[in-house]
């Protein structure tokens, strides 16, 4: 007769596991002590490497960048100052070292905010000077993170295309202005220029849909004009 087989209780069952369990554990710790061993020198390289890189960008931060951007901060506060007093040459500037003005401060120091915002103000002293080319390179050079600013650039520059007889462009260009601020006013402004624009090319339905624009969301500042050329369009 067969002798009785003991069928291992839960528990020892649950122990069993357990101990496979460790082993597991064991031999995946002892893979990864070994692949630490294996690649020490590589690892290193690596986590010295991107120490490097942050302690890098930390000096480059405190020792180049944060001194230019002072150094450009004097040569634009200097342009304001001329701009102030009238003196509209000396505030153009980028004749002299001794005085960069606008221009001189955006060529030296262009990769700074302060170095944009220069190129901004020398593009509207060019436009003023009905050097609407060079004005509109100047202000293509304007970036900002104040979308305000950003829409009244686009508006300058559709202003130089339209006196270049650039027409299309410049409907292109107010049509961004029409967008890129937040400030209802601002962008009540280029929506109504953008009409006008479209109206005097001849897009009847490019004019109305500005107009009509107006009429939905900008009555506050248009009193009434947009039904005006709303109805003009029909006729224009």
């Amino acid at each position: 007769m067969a002798k009785n087989l003991r069928r291992p209780s839960k528990k020892e069952m649950e122990g069993k596991e357990t101990v496979e369990v460790f082993k597991g554990l064991d031999k995946t710790a002892l893979d990864a002590e070994q692949f630490l061993e294996n690649h020490a020198k590589t690892l290193i390289g690596i986590f010295v490497g991107l120490v490097l890189i942050v302690l890098g960008y930390f000096a480059f931060q405190q020792f180049y960048v944060a001194p230019r951007n002072s150094e450009a901060t004097m040569g634009y506060l200097a342009a304001q100052k001329n701009l102030a007093d009238g003196k509209e040459d000396l505030a153009l500037g980028g004749k002299t070292a001794a005085n960069p003005g606008y221009l001189g401060t955006y060529n030296e120091y262009s990769g700074t905010q302060v170095g944009k915002l220069s190129a901004y103000n020398a593009g509207l002293l060019k436009f003023k000077e009905g050097k609407y080319q060079e004005a509109y390179d100047l202000l293509d050079k304007f970036s900002s993170d104040n979308k305000t600013l950003v829409a009244l650039k686009y508006g300058a520059m559709a202003d130089c295309q339209s006196n270049l007889n650039k027409n299309e462009d410049a409907l292109s260009l107010l049509d961004k202005a029409s967008k890129a601020s937040d400030d209802p006013y601002t962008s009540y402004y280029f929506t109504r220029k953008a009409g006008i624009v479209a109206l005097a090319l001849k897009k009847n339905a490019e004019a109305k849909k500005y107009f009509s624009t107006i009429d939905e969301k900008y009555q506050d500042y248009d009193n009434g004009m947009s039904d005006a050329y709303i109805e003009m369009v029909k006729y224009y």
